[in-house]
């Protein structure tokens, strides 16, 4: 868990002195694509939210600003969620 509380936030400023996790909440890492890496934070998301996964903004895709990557659970291991494709 450690190596999990000096991450990033999927959302976190840039110039945020404390880009990484709160406590109490609850994280998701994403794998792969543009935003692998980051942590998402899913804290008071329902189950059925947290199954089918994300489309999260990202500049750093295939599409540049206005772009976005999906993301969804792993089977295996529904807290790393792999990246499915970038969109616009």
């Amino acid at each position: 868990m450690d190596e999990l509380m000096r991450r990033r936030v999927y959302g976190a400023d840039h110039d945020d002195p404390d880009p990484g996790p709160r406590p109490g909440h609850v994280y998701r890492e994403l794998v792969g694509g543009p935003l692998d890496g980051l942590l998402l934070d899913v804290t008071g998301w329902t189950e059925a939210a947290r199954a089918a996964g994300v489309t999260l903004r990202t500049e750093i895709g295939r599409y540049g600003p206005g772009g976005r990557a999906q993301y969804g659970p792993r089977s295996t291991d529904p807290l790393r969620w792999d990246w499915q494709g970038d969109t616009r």
